[in-house]
């Protein structure tokens, strides 16, 4: 490589890749073009829509559960009856298709929601366009990634409909309860392939970055979406394979009566187990949160890039303190790893390590703390454009903090013991992933829509969708810290009506339940405004945002091979408001003047 961090023969390559693409595209059909593609923007959209597919049926599975903690014992309006004798006899639901409901919930909205669409989607579709790539490394590995993802998720769906119903052993799969409760080997077949999935695309995201970045791209000159991508197709290369294994063993128990997680000498239903035992259950624990604490920042990475775009575009301003934020997230990446056990503070794992994991945790709020001070410090003194995108953007900033912050306490052994398994773990991780993370990625997707199809999304209608869901989701989330401060345990299916500590809390459910249904219904402005700016929106030119990144310089939307010309790059990804220029952005694709 030399040193603009080009490829030797680079430019043939890409000169290859478009005469390739010129002279295939009329041959393609209907299945070639949009079902099995190779191109990564239908890949990417692909993503995205099966994506936010999956995060409605998730949130709907929530709004079901909403009714039983809100009025437990009382039939299910509208859809009980649809529900059948085994899960809701008369309409009332059953304990056991509550713990279906919260398992998947939790599994669909990480693992097929929130990662698809960050990673799969934006990341398929912009990354590419941003370092100036005609397509992914390896197109075929592409397609193969996201078929692997939809065969995971169609898994995951179906296990619904078989003898016993879903997994219902919480997201995190807890052996022993997860090896001899039904529906849990479809969970961890469906977990292998999703894993899969990742592992396929991460490969492809770190060798499409590393080789094909343009004439020009050197590190330092990437938009911070490109970073937070790159660091986080290590984070997913790295953490997935121990839970790929331990799924796999899992598996062995449920399947082959092998005992790596099972102890000796259980007794269920009041019959000894006949099985070899000397497993160990927390062995289970390690490997799983060695997967899922990364995969928090997994979520969370590619949400912080999106919202460093928009702020950077809408403030027409230079991101403030790129270089730190570069840095911060190469940081996060290294200390994502050895934090997971702060998850496990109540399976006495002694003072020492506990002491250690409270140290990493505390250290890894840093970067977190500057990624947000600096994208604060961005908006200091700018003219703020206030676009839907911005609204989104603007409002992950405090809600990411609020995430973080009431995570220290859970991060601290001592106070770890009295809010452990409480509600206030459940508002905590939601504020980072619900109105943080799906915020971000709202934010994205009317940012990068009129890129992706030539027409922008309604301004109305979007400022109705954000102040709507602003409101409502904070009115879910901010009562569980009170029911969680107040010892409300999580998973209750009743929402711990038996319990005298929960009698002043119950009334907080039904607050809950009604902004998770009002929640619900200004989703359906967005729905409508998705699907009818297809048809109907405002034609755009191919820079709608006045912008300067490499994604700009292509048609609106892109066609086979990406850019017209081969870009070249200038200069870095924010040149906004540059003193003495005669406009107020400056691309990075836009020659020198003489």
């Amino acid at each position: 490589m030399d040193k603009t961090g080009i490829h030797p023969g680079g430019e043939h390559a890409h000169v290859h890749v478009h005469g390739a693409g010129e002279h295939h595209e009329e041959e393609l059909g209907f299945w070639r073009k949009y079902v099995f593609s190779f191109d990564h923007k239908v890949i990417g959209i692909q993503y995205a829509v099966t994506g936010l597919l999956f995060l409605l049926f998730g949130f709907t599975l929530m709004m079901i559960m909403r009714w039983q903690l809100a009025y437990p014992g009382k039939p299910i309006p509208l859809i009980g009856a649809w529900l059948g004798q085994d899960r809701a006899p008369m309409g009332i639901m059953l304990p056991e298709f509550y713990n279906q409901l919260g398992a998947m919930h939790g599994t669909i909205m990480v693992f097929l929601g929130v990662v698809p669409l960050a990673v799969g989607g934006f990341g398929n579709f912009v990354m590419p366009l941003q370092i100036g790539a005609p397509d992914m490394a390896f197109p075929k590995l592409n397609m193969m990634s996201y078929w692997v993802y939809f065969l995971g998720g169609v898994t995951m769906l179906a296990s619904f409909f078989q003898k016993g119903g879903a997994a219902q052993s919480g997201w995190t799969s807890y052996p022993p309860l997860a090896v001899i409760s039904p529906g849990q080997t479809a969970w961890l077949v469906g977990m292998i392939f999703l894993i899969t999935s990742s592992l396929l695309g991460s490969v492809n995201f770190i060798t499409t970055i590393v080789q094909l970045r343009a004439k020009g791209l050197s590190y330092m000159r990437m938009p911070f979406f490109v970073w937070a991508q790159f660091v986080t197709a290590f984070l997913l290369l790295l953490a997935f394979p121990p839970l790929e294994a331990a799924g796999v063993l899992q598996l062995m128990d449920r399947v082959a009566g092998t005992s790596f997680f099972m102890p000796s000498g259980l007794v269920v239903s009041g019959k000894p187990l006949t099985i070899a035992g000397e497993g160990n259950p927390l062995m289970w624990q390690h490997l799983f949160w060695f997967l899922a604490h990364p995969e928090v920042y997994v979520l969370i990475l590619p949400a912080m890039g999106i919202v460093g775009e928009i702020i950077a575009n809408n403030t027409r301003k230079p991101l403030w303190g790129y270089k730190a934020l570069v840095y911060s997230v190469v940081f996060l990446g290294f200390m994502s790893f050895i934090v997971w056990a702060h998850h496990m503070f109540m399976t006495g794992m002694g003072t020492t390590m506990s002491a250690f994991f409270q140290t990493t945790t505390m250290i890894i709020s840093i970067p977190s703390v500057v990624i947000l001070t600096a994208l604060l410090l961005s908006l200091w003194g700018a003219s703020i454009r206030f676009t839907t995108p911005m609204l989104f953007a603007l409002a992950f900033l405090p809600m990411f903090g609020i995430g973080g912050l009431t995570g220290l306490p859970l991060g601290l052994a001592p106070s770890d013991i009295h809010l452990h398994d409480t509600y206030y773990v459940i508002g905590h991780f939601h504020y980072v992933v619900a109105p943080g993370t799906i915020f971000a990625l709202f934010a994205g997707i009317y940012y990068w829509f009129p890129k992706a199809t030539g027409r922008k999304m309604n301004d109305v209608l979007g400022a109705i969708h954000f102040w709507g869901s602003f409101i409502c989701i904070n009115l879910v989330f901010m009562p569980m810290f009170i029911q969680g401060l107040g010892g409300m345990n999580r998973r209750m299916y009743d929402g711990g009506l038996q319990y005298a500590h929960n009698a002043g809390l119950l009334k907080y459910n039904v607050v809950i339940g009604f902004a998770a249904w009002g929640l619900g219904l200004f989703q359906l402005a967005f729905i409508y405004n998705f699907f009818s700016s297809l048809k109907w929106g405002a034609l755009v030119d191919r820079n709608p945002w006045e912008a300067t990144t490499l994604e700009w310089s292509a048609p609106s939307p892109p066609g086979h091979g990406n850019f017209l010309t081969e870009p070249i790059v200038y200069r870095g990804p924010y040149e906004y408001s540059v003193p003495g220029s005669a406009r107020d952005f400056t691309p990075q694709f836009e020659p020198e003047k003489a």
